[in-house]
This record gives C-alpha cells, sequence and structure tokens, in this order.
C-alpha cells in the first residue's frame, strides 16, 4: 500500500500526536483500543486531520468519539447559534450557552477528552465559499448541511482524495452515506484474530490436513503461508497460497507435485490479503444508491427513506432552511408531494408507503440521544476506517429507523409535539409532551458506571429520565478511575483517577444536565448474594427497569436472577472490539439472560503446557500459572501454615497434595528465605535455570530428539516441538529482565525494599554466583499425553516417602516462633507498568518460547492474552448503548407485543447489522383435577404462601391437583414422600420457615422476607410436571 493511498505524511512524522514523552504510543490510555485497532492502524490514525461540521447532539457524537479515538488533528465546524431544543442531545451544551455559537463553546469541551488530540474550531464562516481550504483534510464528515452544500463539497472530496461521510439523523429515523475515493485499499476487512494451525499432511494435488482434526477456521479465498515443512521445503515462506476449503479439517492450495514430497512438521499461518473497492461519488449515489441493509425485516424502507430524506432537503430549501414542523399535517402532505415527484425520477421507480413518508414529515424537528448514539458511533468509526485502512466501509448509504419505539400508550398530535420551550423539546417533537412526563418519573437501576454505563447515563441526562418530581436514577459500581479507562469512559477526565466510577460518572451527567441534581443515588458496592442487605426486597420492590453495564458472565447473571425473582425488566448489553449486542428481557414474555449460555472459555491441555507447547498462547499460560505458583499461592499457602492452628494436621490431610504443599513451606521458610535484596536476585537466577536448562535437559533426558514412540513414528512431530536449554546470558535483555522482575516481585512477598538498586548492581550479583551443573535424574518420569494417566499423581493411597515428608515438617519453624511474620501475597494487576507483573510473565514466556522455538510475543501483546483484557472501543460502546435505549423506550411505554421488541447484534468492523425478536420464555402445562389443563410460565411463574406448616404447604398444592414428592430450600431436603410417618410426625407442623432453621440449623436473616422452596411433584396424570418455584413470605 503507497503513502499517497494512505493519505499520510512521511513515516517519521505518521505518530507524533499519539506519542507520550518517549515517542512511543501512549499504551497506558490506549491500550484496550489497540487490542482493537493494532499500532498499524493507530499510527496511521495519528496522521490524519478530520473536519467534522455541525454540532448538534449527532455532531458532536462523532466529535467526541473520534477525539477519544486520537487523530492528528480535530477541527469542529458550526457557526450558528445554540438553540435550546440542540440541548436534546447535545451534551456538551450548557443552558447558558444558548444563542452563542455552536462550535465555540463546544470546542474546548471535546478538547478535554484526549491529551494527544488537538480540537480547534474551523475558521472560516463557510465551508463552501472556498473550497480549497478542505485539502488540509484527510476525512470530513458533515451533518446538519443542506442537500446543496452536501454536494458541492462531497463532489469537491471525491476529485481531491478526501474522504467523506454525511449523516444525519431524524427523529427516529437517521442515514448515513461514505465516499472514501477510487481504489480504497482495506488492510484487514474483519479484524479477526488469524487463524494458525498444525500440518498433518499435504498430497501432491495439494490437499492439506490439519494435525488431530483441529479445525483449521478459514474460509474459501482465504491465503495462507508455511514454514517448518520438511520435504516440500518450496513452500516455506514462500508468497501467500489461495485457499479452497475442502472440509473442516482439510483445504486445497492447488497442485503441488513439482515441490517433491511431504515428510513431516509445519506450520500454516493465515494471511489477511488487501481488498481494493471503488467509490461513487454523492451526486451519482444519489440518483441510483447502492444500500447496505441495517435491518432485513424492513426491505422496502431504505429506498423510500432515501427519498423521502430528498424530499425533507427540498421543503426545507423552500422554507428558509425550516424543518416540517412536528406532527403538522400540511407539512407533512407537502413533504409527500414533494417525494412522489422524486421516486418516479431514477431508474427504478420507488413505491412509496404515505404513511412512512408522512412519519418522517412529523419527526423531522426530533433530536434523540440514542438515534444520535447510534449513528454517532457508526459515523466515527467509519472515518477511523478510512484514515486507518482498518475494516470495512459501510458501502455505500445505510438507513435506520426505530418506530417500534413509538408510544402507544400516550397521545402524539401536533399541539403534544409543540416545542414547549424546554430543553426536551427534540424529544418531544418525537414523543409528545404526555410521554417526557413518563421518562421523568422512572425510577430505573443502573449496574456498572464503566464504558456503557457512562453512555447509558449521558442518554439519560439528555432524555430526561429519572429527571421528574417522582424519578430517580441508582448506580452502583465498585471500581475505582484507572488511566486506561479514559479513552472511552468519556464522562472521567485525569483528575478523576482513583475516585469511584459512580460517584465521578454522577457528577459529570448532573453537570451536562442540572434536572438531575438530587435524582441520581450512587453506591460502590457490587451486586451479589454478599450485598442482599443492601440491595434488599424494598430496593427491587421500588424499582421500575433495571440495566446492566457489566463486563462480566457472573455478575450479569445474578442481576438477572434477581430481575425474574422481583420481576423487573432488564437491558442486557456487551461490546467486545467492534462487536456488540442487546438483550431484552420482559417479565412472563421473554427468556432472560440466563436461559442460553456462552460456550465456555478454551483451555489448555495441562501436558501441553507442562511439556509440549507449539504456539505462544501456550507459554503465556504457562507463564502466568508460575506467577500465580511463586508469587501468589505460595505466600498464601506459608500464611495459613502461620494462622491455622494445627494446618499440617487437618486441612493439609484434606487437601490430597501434601507433598507438594510441604516442599513449599520448606522453599519459602527454610532453604529459600531471603534477607537481602540480593537473596531476591540469586533466587530469581535460580528459578531461570531450574526452568529454562534443568527442566529442558530433564525432558530431552526422557524423551531424546531422536526417539519414536510405539508405532515407530518420530516422538517429537507434530505437535510436539523438541526444545532446546538455555544458557544464561548478562547481555541477552529477556533474560535480565526475568531475573530483575522475578526479584523485585519475589521480595514483594517479604516485605524487602528493592528501591533504587541499579542494573548494574544485578549484574554484579549475577556475575559472582556459581551456578551448579544439572545432571537429569533417571528416577523422574514425565507424562507423555493427556491420554496416559499422569505418573507423578499422588495416589490416594498411603504415601511411600513418610519418612522424607516427616523430614520437611522438622526443618519448618514452628508457627510461634515466627509471631507477627508474613508475607505478602501479590494481587495480579495487569494495568500498572511499574509493578513488574506484566514484565514478568513477558520475560518468563519468551524465555520458554526461546525454548521451543515459537515466535515471541511483545509485552502488549502478552498483557493482552495474560491479563484477559476485553478489547474496547468508544464507537461500538456509544452505537450499542443507543440501541440499549431504543428498547428503554418501548418498555418505559410498557409494550407486551414480544414482536416490537428487538434484540440486536452488530460487529462494525463488516459492518453487519442483525436485529431479532427475543426469545419467548418457555411454557408448560400440568392436568388438575377433572382434567383441568394449567398453562405455566417455567420462568417466571411461580406460586407465593404466607408461613403456612408443611401440612398446609403440601395440602395447597393438593387442592391445585399436584402431589407434592419432594420439598427442599437451597441444599437442604425438608420433606419426601417415602419418609417414614416418625420422621415426618415433628416436621409436618413446623411453620415453613421454622423448618428451613431446624433442619440447615441456620437462622434466617433479618433482611430476608421470603423463603425460596424448590418442589418436585405429579399432576393428576401421574406424570412428573415441571412447576416453579415456591415463594413463602415471612411475616
Amino acid at each position: 500500500m503507497s503513502e499517497d493511498n494512505m493519505q499520510i505524511d512521511s513515516p517519521a512524522a505518521a505518530a507524533e500526536q499519539l506519542k507520550d514523552a518517549q515517542g512511543e504510543i501512549d499504551e497506558s490510555l490506549y491500550s484496550r483500543q489497540l487490542y482493537v485497532l493494532g499500532h498499524e492502524a493507530m499510527k496511521r490514525m495519528g496522521s490524519s486531520n478530520v473536519l467534522v461540521a455541525g454540532l448538534r447532539g449527532l455532531g458532536v457524537e462523532i466529535a467526541k468519539n473520534i477525539a477519544l479515538a486520537g487523530v492528528k488533528s480535530l477541527t469542529l465546524y458550526d457557526p450558528k447559534p445554540a438553540a435550546l431544543a440542540d440541548l436534546s442531545s447535545q451534551f456538551f451544551l450548557h443552558p447558558e450557552d444558548v444563542g452563542k455559537p455552536r462550535a465555540s463553546v463546544t470546542v474546548p469541551r471535546v478538547s478535554e477528552l484526549n491529551p494527544y488530540t488537538p480540537v480547534r474550531e474551523f475558521a472560516g464562516t463557510s465551508l463552501t465559499s472556498d473550497l480549497s481550504q478542505l485539502k488540509q483534510f484527510q476525512a470530513i464528515v458533515l451533518t446538519d448541511t443542506a442537500l446543496k452544500d452536501q454536494i458541492t463539497i462531497a463532489d469537491y472530496c471525491h476529485e481531491n482524495g478526501i474522504y467523506v461521510v454525511i449523516t444525519d439523523t431524524f427523529g427516529l429515523f437517521g442515514t448515513i452515506f461514505t465516499d472514501f475515493g477510487k481504489n480504497f485499499t482495506i488492510g484487514d476487512p474483519n479484524g479477526e484474530v488469524v487463524n494458525t494451525g498444525i500440518v498433518a499432511g499435504i498430497t501432491s494435488e495439494g490437499l492439506v490436513s490439519a494435525l488431530d482434526e483441529t479445525r483449521h477456521g478459514l474460509e474459501d479465498g482465504d491465503w495462507v503461508t508455511f514454514s517448518e515443512i520438511q520435504g516440500m521445503d518450496g513452500l516455506n515462506n514462500a508468497a501467500p497460497k489461495k485457499i479452497e476449503v475442502k472440509g473442516p479439517y482439510t483445504f486445497s492450495i492447488g497442485d503441488v507435485s513439482d515441490l517433491g514430497e511431504y515428510k513431516r512438521g509445519g506450520q500454516y499461518t493465515q494471511v489477511k490479503m488487501p481488498k481494493i473497492i471503488d467509490f461513487e461519488p454523492f451526486s451519482q449515489q444519489l440518483k441510483k444508491p447502492e444500500l447496505l441493509i441495517s435491518d432485513f425485516a424492513k426491505f422496502d424502507r431504505p429506498q423510500q427513506l432515501h427519498v423521502g430524506i430528498q424530499a425533507l432537503h427540498a421543503f426545507t430549501e423552500s422554507h428558509n432552511g425550516e424543518l416540517p414542523r412536528a406532527h403538522h399535517d400540511a407539512d407533512a402532505a407537502e413533504v409527500l408531494k414533494l417525494a412522489e415527484g422524486l421516486a418516479g425520477q431514477g431508474e427504478d421507480k420507488v413505491e412509496l408507503d404515505e404513511k412512512l413518508i408522512k412519519e418522517l414529515s412529523y419527526q423531522a424537528r426530533g433530536d434523540l440521544s440514542p438515534i444520535a448514539a447510534f449513528f454517532g458511533g457508526m459515523a466515527a468509526q467509519e472515518v477511523l476506517k478510512s484514515v486507518s485502512g482498518k475494516f470495512h466501509p459501510i458501502f455505500q448509504f445505510l438507513y435506520f429507523d426505530s418506530l417500534e419505539s413509538l408510544p402507544s400508550t400516550t397521545t402524539r398530535s401536533e399541539e403534544q409535539c409543540a416545542p414547549t420551550g424546554s430543553r426536551y423539546d427534540g424529544q418531544i417533537a418525537v414523543f409528545g409532551k404526555e410521554f417526557q412526563e413518563k421518562i421523568g418519573n422512572v425510577k430505573e437501576f443502573l449496574v456498572g458506571a464503566g464504558a456503557i454505563g457512562c453512555e447509558m447515563l449521558k442518554n439519560w441526562s439528555m432524555m430526561g429520565l429519572g429527571a421528574g418530581p417522582n424519578g430517580k436514577i441508582y448506580v452502583t459500581d465498585n471500581d475505582q478511575i484507572e488511566k486506561s479507562n479514559l479513552n472511552r469512559q468519556f464522562l472521567f477526565r485525569p483528575t478523576d483517577v482513583g475516585k469511584l466510577k459512580s460517584t465521578a460518572a454522577a457528577t459529570a451527567v448532573q453537570a451536562m444536565n442540572p434536572d438531575l441534581r438530587g435524582k441520581i443515588e450512587t453506591m460502590s458496592e457490587k451486586v451479589g448474594p454478599d450485598t442482599e442487605h443492601i440491595f434488599n426486597e424494598n430496593f427491587w420492590n421500588n424499582l421500575d427497569a433495571v440495566t446492566n453495564a457489566l463486563d462480566n458472565v457472573e455478575a450479569r447473571t445474578y442481576v438477572d436472577r434477581r430481575c425474574v425473582f422481583f420481576r423487573k425488566s432488564l437491558l442486557d448489553s456487551g461490546t467486545l472490539g467492534t462487536k456488540g449486542n442487546v438483550q431484552v428481557i420482559l417479565p412472563h414474555i421473554t427468556e432472560s439472560y440466563s436461559s442460553s449460555q456462552d460456550p465456555p472459555e478454551r483451555s489448555f491441555p495441562m501436558c501441553t503446557l507442562r511439556s509440549f507447547p507449539n504456539k505462544i498462547e501456550h507459554t503465556i499460560a504457562w507463564a502466568r500459572e508460575m506467577f500465580d505458583t511463586f508469587f501468589v499461592k505460595g505466600p498464601e499457602i506459608v500464611n495459613l501454615y502461620l494462622t491455622q492452628p494445627n494446618y499440617l494436621g487437618a486441612s493439609l490431610k484434606q487437601s490430597g497434595n501434601e507433598k507438594q504443599t510441604l516442599e513449599t513451606l520448606r522453599d519459602f521458610l527454610v532453604t529459600e528465605k531471603p534477607l537481602t535484596f540480593d537473596d531476591c536476585i540469586i533466587w530469581a537466577r535460580q528459578q531461570f535455570e531450574k526452568s529454562y536448562n534443568n527442566a529442558i535437559q530433564q525432558l530431552l533426558y526422557n524423551f531424546p530428539k531422536d526417539s519414536t514412540t510405539g508405532s515407530g513414528q518420530p516422538f517429537w512431530s507434530g505437535p510436539k516441538r523438541a526444545p532446546d536449554a538455555l544458557k544464561f546470558d548478562t547481555s541477552n535483555s529477556t533474560h535480565v529482565s526475568f531475573v530483575i522482575a522475578a526479584a523485585n516481585l519475589h521480595a514483594f512477598n517479604y516485605g524487602i525494599n528493592p528501591k533504587g538498586v541499579p542494573k548494574e548492581h544485578y549484574l554484579e550479583v549475577l556475575n559472582d554466583m556459581i551456578v551448579p551443573d544439572f545432571r537429569p535424574d533417571p528416577t523422574v518420569k514425565i507424562q507423555a499425553s493427556d491420554a496416559e494417566p499422569d505418573p507423578n499423581a499422588q495416589s490416594a493411597g498411603p504415601l511411600d516417602d513418610n519418612d522424607g515428608l516427616n523430614k520437611i515438617v522438622e526443618s519448618l519453624p514452628p508457627p510461634k516462633s515466627l509471631a507477627g511474620f508474613k508475607l505478602e501475597p501479590v494481587e495480579f494487576e495487569k494495568d500498572d507498568d511499574t509493578n513488574h507483573h506484566i514484565d514478568f510473565i513477558t520475560a518468563a514466556s519468551n524465555l520458554r518460547a526461546e525454548n521451543y522455538k515459537i515466535e515471541p510475543s511483545d509485552r502488549h501483546q502478552t498483557k493482552f492474552i495474560a491479563g484477559k483484557i476485553i478489547p474496547a472501543i468508544a464507537t461500538t460502546t456509544a452505537l450499542v448503548t443507543g440501541l440499549v435505549n431504543l428498547e428503554l423506550y418501548k418498555i418505559l411505554d410498557g409494550k407486551t407485543d414480544i414482536e416490537q421488541y428487538k434484540n440486536g447484534f452488530v460487529n462494525l468492523a463488516l459492518p453487519f447489522f442483525g436485529f431479532s425478536e427475543p426469545v419467548g420464555s418457555p411454557k408448560g402445562k400440568y392436568i388438575g383435577h377433572n382434567g383441568e389443563e394449567f398453562a405455566i410460565d417455567k420462568l417466571w411463574d411461580r406460586f407465593e404462601l404466607e408461613d403456612v406448616t408443611l401440612q398446609e404447604f403440601i395440602d395447597y398444592f393438593d387442592k391445585k391437583g399436584l402431589n407434592v414428592q419432594m420439598v427442599s430450600s437451597g441444599v437442604s431436603l425438608l420433606y419426601a414422600s417415602f419418609y417414614p410417618p416418625a420422621k415426618l410426625k415433628d416436621r409436618l407442623v413446623l411453620p415453613m420457615s421454622e423448618l428451613v432453621e431446624f433442619i440447615s440449623k441456620k437462622p434466617i436473616p433479618d433482611h430476608q422476607k421470603n423463603v425460596i422452596f424448590e418442589i418436585t411433584a405429579e399432576d393428576q396424570t401421574e406424570e412428573d410436571v415441571e412447576i416453579p418455584y415456591v415463594m413463602v413470605k415471612l411475616q
């Protein structure tokens, strides 16, 4: 890809704007985004100048997302005076800014978002008076711009190689157009990680088989390269080959009979080939648009909206720049007439739905924060695609609407939707005053105030959610703000680092909309079983709806279960890089979040990690485990020994790994206990020797490089790579950084201060050391594959080596002699670059990679894998939150028709938008007395009883035609029909609450107002039936 094509400055100047003091991209700020975009794309963005025109809600949303992403410069243009209605979605305008030029009040607030992105105001008063001034920009975004100006600017940009994005929103409608010129090159069309795998065989016809029936994950038309192949050596490091998929485990690369015969070994690696596309200019596309479908259920709408939005522009031009009035029938009739004229002009006549075009006219003055968030996220991502060449652009028009969000319980009319002189007029224009009141009096609970939480609160502050006399927003998050949060959690500033997220976010949105002052209650507790006394029954019953903004499955599942229990609607959403999803959970209507599960995380076989790694992920997982063993688990065991009475007796015998635990105690308290920091350096050097030299020598002693398997195959083949032992070298930076990191972490465990030790001192200590030579031990056994039993697993019988263990026990200092002594286990923290955690894992992993000749990984990638970082980018977060709030409008309206709701899945990289109605909750039935059939909702229904006796409990179900077989609560079985009468006599007369306390021997907590019982029962046909749980209410 040539520099000209990419339109970036010289490589030397490329990343200037994204650099920190050392001249590198500031990874601590951009870390989560780097995992989505990669360093190369970030550098290209860092050399791009972007202009955003129009600074109402949509324009400021785009500007915010681009500023956070980091470009060389961002210029904002909008000389129009701010109007009160702009406050419906323009979150950087305050009431006192009304009447001032939008750009001059917005620029300083956008510039606070990212110290590496300079933000300035466009100097001229008009963009079209001198088009040559646009040449300073690589990309231009037009919002709130007249159609004739759009055509003039877009066609000029097409001729001059400037990328252009045009986007607008009208109430619940929106549109976006892109033109990135001729021969636009996409370096990475999908952003997915490339597939790699081990080759099992290649035929002369070019059929490649993957090893051990592992799926290759490739698609027709993908390209691959090969390395380490024996036999067909000509394939190694040759030009990429295009493949054809033959099956899940095989693919073809075409005839390779001239390359000799395949012997063994080798790896394939997918290569992403650039894709080149030609865009047409805007004026041409207006006549015959290339449409990307955003919702396949509305297949006929894009063509109509293409015409309808042009009709809006025509109306505006003949009415002094004014859009049609809200819900105004005469204006709507005029727009329809204009649209009908346009519909017959193109090559394909467009059939118009009169209601759709009138609705577009009714809502044209509408300005909704969620629609601005949806299109603002999308448009900013298109700008980043244009200047980075990463991900596939929208080609070329996309239209979207969310008419399902219109209320049906409140009225909409010209009078209802007329401006009221309030900051919510942009929303009232769409929904009417009555619905606005409804929004204001909601009691909403937001769980999480991170990336999605910030965006959610911003939307709510613009919507006026909870700002009415009876409204309230509850926000909880137990997390504090870190530097890496700042590039997507846009409510936070550098001065907020260290503060609680919930408090800082609430303060920020109360400044955006003063109506929310006193309406947000912030908490810092995690929602979970431990905090049910805080988030108690009164708390949940008081809520109207719940929204999740969480990043882990465990917490989301818990909140979901509480919502099912208290029958509250829940909106759940999540993002992963450019992917995002939204799920709607409605009482008695849909399934819940917990109804479906993601596949489990992939784990590596232990044997592969211990002895036979073949890719960098294996060595990183091994290094992460080493970190835990040395610096976390070891010190924790020592502390248990020092504090738990008779730890060596009771606890240890139960744990089943006595030998390992005793050896750990001996190492930490006797043989390897350091007194000075020099001892820590010596210890670190010894660990290097054990792991990277001795262990490898032992492995090669057990399985020499020329050994074969029982079937005569070479042992070291396929996934098994033969290692080489490493010789410690003080001139090798990875060797030394392992020692430095390990010594510092070991010192931390023992409370030894390593501050101020220069690198030269480490080298002095290392050079003075004598490391004894290693001789392999013939008695050591090593597991050759996971299919075999582990020869080192401790047997359940009596230990063979009791004498050896007793000797270790005798060598340990008694806990009393160490009164007050305690080790400090390390708490793994990936985002602190000074704590040596990621340094240790990177060095440990790369040294093992060196053992096995695996391509090493840089610190950044190691941190991503070891820290299980969820890659995040502001654009996806903004867009997904917009979709969540379009569903929230429906919930607040009280819609019960499942077809009106939409679960969404998006992938901005492709780009792909998928919407489907939620899955209904599972239903069941049982047969009662006289053959009567009863329907039940297996998820949302339950039986509710007072605190009756067990006998009355059973009789209650008997009357319903259900014969109770068993009753349990938690882990306690309280009743079974097969219990003898003597056992039941005392139980049947007890109230249910006392029965639970009696059997479980635990009192019911004071804050708990009910007890849950599970029952199994038969109906009148003597069939087992699945019935809901029972809730017994306590007095």
